[in-house]
C-alpha cells in the first residue's frame, strides 16, 4: 500500500506539477559542458532576483558553468536609455555581483529591451567584460570534451520576427527598423552548415507555451522560425518572457521547446497539449551537453531541480 502511495504521489508531480524535488551531485556533472540560463529578471534586485542571484554564484561549485546565456527582459520595465543607464547597477551589475558569476554573459534583447535603446544594450558590451553581444543575432560553438563533439549556439531576436512589435512603433521604436527576412536567413544559413553534436537555438519568445499573451506572437513564430528549426532537427528550442517553466513537445516536430521561468517574479502555469511538464517556480536553469546527452535542469529559487529534460543521441 505505501508503495502505490508513494507511486501516486509522484503521478500527480509529474508530468505537470512542480513539487518534486531533486538534489543534484557535482560527480552527476563531472565531464559535461554546463551553462547557466536565465531571463526576465530585471527587478531591481527585489522579489527573488536577489536571492535567486547568490544562488547562481553559490551553487557554481556544483555546476561549474561555462557562461551564463540571459535571455531578454534583464531591464524591465522600459529597457535602458544609454549605457550609462543607472538600471545598469540597479537591474545587473550590483545584483549578479557574486564572484562566481564574473565568466562571460551572452544576451539576447527581449521585448522589455525593445521599448528602449536596443542600441545601447549592444554598447554595453564596450563597457562591461563580462557582457558578451556581439549582434542582435548571432553564433558560438564549442567543444564539450576532447574527442571533439561540440554543441552549437544559435542567439536570436525575436521581438522584430513578430509583428505586434514592429506595428507599435510608439511602445517598441526599435522593432520595425529591423530586417526580420535578413535574420530569418541568416539562421536558416547557420543551421544549414551546422555539423554539431547538439544544437540549440535561444531567444526570448516562445514558439509554443500555455499564456494569456496574444495568440499572434506565438504565431508568427510558428509561421516564421519554426518550420527552420524543424527543417534542421534543432535539439532545443529555449526562450523566456512567460515566467514560468514549460516543456512542451510537439507532434512531428525533433525540436524540445523549452520556456525557462523568470529570474525575479513568476506566473501560475497550467498544461496545454503537447505539456511535459510545467511550473510557476521562479529560479534559472543548467544547459549540460556530452557526447551522448543533453539535458535541461530547471531549478527553483533555492537551487533544486524541478525537472529535467533528458535528450540522447
Amino acid at each position: 500500500m505505501r508503495n502505490i502511495f508513494i507511486a501516486i504521489c509522484c503521478w500527480l508531480c509529474f508530468p505537470y506539477g512542480g513539487i518534486c524535488q531533486v538534489e543534484v551531485s557535482k560527480e552527476e556533472l563531472d565531464g559535461r559542458f554546463n551553462f547557466y540560463v536565465v531571463n526576465d529578471m530585471g527587478r531591481n534586485g527585489y522579489y527573488d532576483q536577489k536571492p535567486i542571484a547568490e544562488r547562481m554564484g553559490e551553487m557554481e561549485e556544483v555546476f561549474g558553468p561555462e557562461f551564463v546565456a540571459a535571455l531578454g527582459d534583464v531591464h524591465h520595465f522600459e529597457g535602458v536609455a544609454s549605457v550609462n543607464d543607472p538600471l545598469w547597477m540597479t537591474n545587473y551589475e550590483l545584483i549578479y555581483s557574486h564572484p562566481e558569476l564574473m565568466i562571460e554573459w551572452f544576451p539576447v534583447l527581449g521585448n522589455h529591451e525593445y521599448r528602449g535603446n536596443t542600441q545601447a544594450v549592444l554598447d554595453y558590451a564596450r563597457v562591461s567584460r563580462r557582457w558578451c553581444m556581439p549582434a542582435r543575432y548571432y553564433t558560438k560553438e564549442y567543444e564539450i570534451d576532447e574527442k571533439g563533439h561540440t554543441i552549437r549556439l544559435v542567439f536570436i531576436d525575436t521581438a522584430p520576427l513578430i509583428d505586434k512589435y514592429r506595428e507599435e512603433s510608439d511602445a517598441y521604436p526599435d522593432a520595425g527598423k529591423q530586417d526580420m527576412q535578413r535574420q530569418l536567413n541568416w539562421i536558416d544559413s547557420v543551421l544549414t552548415v551546422n555539423k554539431a553534436t547538439w544544437t540549440v537555438v535561444m531567444g526570448h519568445h516562445p514558439i509554443y507555451a500555455e499564456t494569456s499573451k496574444s495568440d499572434e506572437e506565438r504565431l508568427d513564430l510558428q509561421e516564421r522560425l519554426d518550420p527552420i528549426l524543424r527543417k534542421h532537427g534543432v535539439d532545443f528550442y529555449i526562450c523566456g518572457h512567460i515566467h514560468n517553466y514549460q516543456y512542451i513537445q510537439q507532434k512531428g516536430s525533433p525540436v524540445d521547446y523549452i520556456v525557462n521561468t523568470a529570474g525575479a517574479l513568476s506566473r501560475k502555469v497550467k498544461p496545454i497539449q503537447g505539456t511535459r511538464f510545467c511550473s510557476g517556480e521562479t529560479g534559472f536553469s543548467v544547459c549540460s551537453a556530452s557526447a551522448d546527452e543533453l539535458r535541461f535542469y530547471m531549478l527553483d529559487k533555492d537551487g533544486k531541480v524541478l525537472y529535467t529534460v533528458k535528450r540522447k543521441k
